[in-house]
């Protein structure tokens, strides 16, 4: 069947759907009995066609529209089992498999961390008094520094800590909100990120200290910058629901779409949180390259791992 098609025969029903919703609020006993059946039985058609959806038309907003709708549609007509487990339902399944479909704006997102990273690495290489004045003079350390341990105790790690998770989470929520902008400010973000660390990593290795930047960014950089890329990705996401709203006017479009990237902001929180722990209690108290290295893997390797996972649930449909 034909995109057009589907849209044309799937129409009426989601938008009773979505009445019928409406109608319930957030109790579907609400509903006259008759209406509650039907409330079931659209919620049933609606599921089957967010899997077909999925399979036939990936990336197309539709997509996005009946995912929200099942999501919701779930909490009403199986309320009791969906309102006990649905923080254990959105850490084990729901956040991975929204990442999962948004696999092309976060390709995007770390394609523009890349680049620009390269280009300051080689930046670095070539002028590295200017990439010296561009740095901020905070970062500078890793050109000359012997070690990274800091010097600091429990408490004081646990300072530093918390202002890393502070920083990295209002890096990730700018990415994410600026998707607003048509992805413009979303790309600013992330392209000068990529910018500055590239640098960094060239003016280390000019000045011998691959070893000690390896130290100091193994244990936390990929799962820093993997949530950076999330970020991003959401805001892209956003962008193109603005851009191509598809069958949906683009207030909708952007409505579903916002809702989705809302619910990846808060996923992706808990592992801000582990990467600035890992920052503190690992890349600065003078652990080494490979060890710091092991870390950095297992736990940004393991993010990875669990998107494509339990990811893989965005191939089946949401209800039982």
């Amino acid at each position: 069947m034909k995109l057009p098609q589907f849209l044309d025969e799937g129409q009426a029903r989601w938008e009773e759907f979505d009445a019928l919703r409406r109608q319930a609020g957030k109790r579907a006993e609400r509903l006259p009995p008759e209406r509650v059946r039907r409330l079931a039985a659209l919620y049933r058609q609606v599921s089957a066609d967010l899997a077909y959806a999925r399979s036939r038309y990936p990336g197309d907003p539709v997509v996005d529209r009946l995912e929200a709708a099942v999501l919701v549609g779930r909490g009403l007509v199986y309320e009791r089992p969906a309102r006990r487990n649905s923080v254990l339902d959105f850490f084990r399944t729901t956040y991975w498999t929204l990442l999962r479909e948004r696999h092309r704006p976060m390709a995007l997102a770390a394609a523009m961390l890349l680049l620009p990273g390269l280009a300051g690495y080689a930046w670095s290489a070539i002028d590295p008094e200017a990439v010296t004045a561009f740095l901020p003079a905070g970062f500078l350390w890793v050109t000359e520094a012997e070690s990274t341990d800091m010097g600091l105790g429990a408490s004081g790690l646990l300072g530093f800590s918390s202002f890393v998770m502070v920083n990295n989470i209002r890096v990730t929520l700018t990415a994410f909100v600026l998707g607003i902008t048509w992805g413009l400010g979303t790309a600013w973000v992330v392209l000068q990120n990529g910018l500055i660390l590239g640098a960094l990593a060239g003016l280390a290795v000019n000045a011998g200290n691959a070893r000690l930047l390896l130290a100091a960014v193994g244990a936390h950089g990929l799962l820093e910058l993997s949530c950076i890329v999330v970020g991003a990705g959401a805001g892209f996401a956003l962008a193109r629901a603005i851009l191509r709203p598809g069958a949906a006017t683009r207030r909708a479009a952007l409505a579903t779409e916002a809702r989705s990237a809302a619910m990846i902001a808060v996923g992706t929180t808990p592992w801000l949180v582990v990467a600035g722990l890992l920052e503190g209690f690992g890349s600065r108290t003078g652990l080494d390259a490979p060890a710091a290295t092991a870390i950095g893997l297992i736990f940004g390797g393991g993010f990875w791992t669990l998107v494509v996972w339990r990811g893989s649930q965005a191939r089946r449909p949401l209800g039982p």
